[in-house]
């Protein structure tokens, strides 16, 4: 491989995946007291990813760097991309604020061209606002190409080949570096961290920055008004034959 990987991989603590989200007192949002939190589900298979490139191009990865945008507490998703074998990490700290992913993107887009990095692997959205968008805005601040939703990535000199999810298959595009590229679930499963890892991975310091270093400001443009249960639906009936299931139907319109 002529050309060093550099890949950069940011990964969101979100409420784990497993757990049924509740909406606070205020209705502003969902409760986050008391409850797990993880790192996000696509984001783990991006980690994965990054660490399988690493390890299939052995010499060709110059650096393997994961970075997150949230509180202190960010740091724990950040360790278990250290225990996967990355090699550094950076923690923009923007407190208890939410980020929109415009602002996300400006600041990934800032670290990228800090450090030049080549290659951004990333979730293709975080469960917890459903966005996906950050990959794509990001590709149009840097001015790069972006393959989304990939379920294979397989990189060959220069070009990266990338098969994507679409509706009802698949398609595959190549590109030149730089790229984006975001995770979809097929790609792949990412493997449990030991916590011997873990343990090594605390270790290792983590780059602490403001978003005021990198000259971006996280000030929100949305306002979530409220925030609300879907209504209920109602009990389905069972009908003895057609005429009854017709009749029902007429009642209805």
């Amino acid at each position: 491989m002529s050309t060093k990987l550099r890949i950069l991989v940011p990964v969101k603590r979100v409420i784990d995946a497993s757990l049924k989200p509740r909406i606070n007192k205020a209705q502003t949002g969902v409760e986050t007291k008391g409850v797990k939190f993880s790192i996000n589900p696509f984001d783990d298979i991006a980690v994965e990813e990054a660490a399988k490139i690493k390890a299939a191009h052995k010499g060709a990865v110059e650096k393997l760097h994961a970075v997150s945008i949230g509180g202190t507490k960010a740091q724990d998703v950040l360790r278990i991309a250290l225990a996967k074998g990355f090699d550094t990490s950076t923690l923009v700290d923007v407190g208890e604020q939410d980020v929109e992913p415009l602002q996300v993107s400006k600041i990934l887009q800032k670290v990228v061209e800090k450090d030049n990095f080549n290659l951004v692997i990333l979730g293709k959205q975080a469960i917890d606002d459903d966005s996906n968008q950050t990959g794509q805005m990001l590709a149009g601040l840097l001015n790069w190409p972006q393959a989304t939703n990939a379920s294979e990535v397989v990189i060959e000199g220069d070009s990266v080949t990338v098969t994507k999810e679409i509706d009802g298959g698949a398609e595959t595009v190549k590109a030149k570096l730089p790229l984006i590229i975001t995770t979809d679930l097929r790609l792949n499963e990412p493997k449990f961290v030991t916590l011997p890892k873990m343990m090594k991975a605390k270790k290792k310091p983590i780059e602490t920055l403001k978003p005021e270093d990198l000259g971006v400001s996280v000030e929100q443009r949305l306002k979530v008004l409220k925030l609300e249960e879907p209504p209920v639906r109602k009990a389905g009936i069972k009908v003895k034959d057609v005429d009854e299931l017709v009749a029902k139907i007429k009642e209805l319109i």
